[in-house]
C-alpha cells in the first residue's frame, strides 16, 4: 500500500464561501506589499530621496511589466493554438460576448521575469536612473513574495507535482494518484531559501551595481531547475529537449544570462553598472 498524505480538506480558495474573494490574489497582494517594504529599506540605505515614493512608484512599473510579460509569453510560448495569433486582443480580454472564459489560461513566471526587467528599465530611462541599482534592489526584495505565491497555488490545488510513490506525495482533489507538492518545494525554495541569500547574504556584500541581479537570475534558475523535475510536464507540451521541460530549458537559459551578467559586471566594468541615481 502506498503511503501519501491527504490534501487538508478544510482548504478552499475562497477565503469566505460565496465570496469573490480568494487566497490566491490576497498572496499575492501580500507578496507585493512585502517587496515594496523591503524594496523602501534599501532606498533609504541607499539614502534615496522620498524612499517611499520611489519605491513605490518603481515597483509599479515593475508589477506592470511583469504583469503584461508573463501574459503575452505564455500564450506565445505555452499555447497551442493560433488562437492569440488572429484574436490578439484574447490575450488581456481572454472572454467572449457572454463573458465566457475562452483560450488559454495562465502566466508565465520567465515571461514575468522579462516582463519586469522592461518595466524597470523604462523606469530608470525615464527617470535618469541607474539600471543595474534599480534591478538589483527589485531582484533583492520579491524572493520572499514567491512563497505566498505558491501557497496560493497549493491552496488552488493547481501546479501539482508529478506521480509519485514517495511518503512525501499528496492525494489532491480530483485526483486518484498521489503526487509531489511541489507548489511546497517552490515555496521552500524559491521563496524562504532564495529570500534568504538575497536579503542576508547578497545584500551585506560589497558588490558592483548589477551583480545581484546576475545572482538572482542564476540562483532561481539554478533551483527552479532541479524542482522541475518533480513538477507535472505542461500539458500541451510535455518534454521538448532531452526529456527536459520548457521550464528547464528556459531555466538553462536564465543562468547563462545570470552568469554573463555576474561576469560583466564584475570583471568587463570597472565601476559595475553604476551610473549616478538621481531622484
Amino acid at each position: 500500500m502506498i503511503a501519501y498524505i491527504q490534501y487538508p480538506e478544510w482548504l478552499h480558495p475562497e477565503i469566505i464561501p460565496g465570496l469573490p474573494v480568494r487566497w490566491y490574489g490576497f498572496m499575492y497582494l501580500v507578496a507585493f506589499i512585502i517587496a515594496f517594504f523591503l524594496l523602501r529599506k534599501q532606498m533609504k540605505e541607499r539614502g534615496i530621496p522620498s524612499p517611499n515614493d520611489e519605491a513605490m512608484n518603481l515597483i509599479t512599473w515593475g508589477i506592470i511589466g511583469l504583469l503584461l510579460g508573463a501574459r503575452i509569453f505564455a500564450t506565445i510560448v505555452y499555447d497551442d493554438t493560433v488562437l492569440y495569433l488572429t484574436h490578439p486582443w484574447l490575450i488581456f480580454w481572454p472572454f467572449d460576448s457572454h463573458m465566457h472564459f475562452t483560450g488559454f489560461q495562465g502566466m508565465s513566471y520567465h515571461g514575468g521575469v522579462i516582463g519586469g526587467g522592461l518595466g524597470v528599465l523604462f523606469y530608470s530611462l525615464k527617470h535618469r536612473q541607474s539600471f543595474c541599482a534599480n534591478a538589483d534592489m527589485m531582484v533583492t526584495a520579491i524572493p520572499f513574495g514567491y512563497f505566498f505565491g505558491r501557497i496560493g497555488n497549493f491552496i488552488n490545488a493547481e501546479l501539482y507535482g508529478r506521480v509519485t510513490d514517495s511518503p512525501m506525495g499528496m492525494m489532491f482533489p480530483g485526483q486518484n494518484q498521489p503526487r509531489h507538492p511541489s507548489q511546497l518545494y517552490e515555496a521552500f525554495f524559491e521563496g524562504l531559501l532564495l529570500g534568504i541569500l538575497m536579503w542576508f547574504v547578497f545584500r551585506k556584500m560589497k558588490l558592483k551595481d548589477g551583480v545581484r541581479m546576475g545572482l538572482y537570475l542564476f540562483c532561481y534558475g539554478f533551483i527552479r531547475f532541479f524542482i522541475e523535475f518533480f513538477r507535472e510536464p505542461d500539458e500541451n507540451m510535455g518534454f521538448i529537449l532531452l526529456n527536459f521541460t520548457m521550464g528547464q530549458v528556459l531555466c538553462l537559459l536564465m543562468m547563462i544570462i545570470g552568469a554573463s551578467v555576474i561576469l560583466f559586471c564584475t570583471l568587463m566594468s570597472p565601476d559595475g553598472c553604476r551610473p549616478h541615481h538621481s531622484a
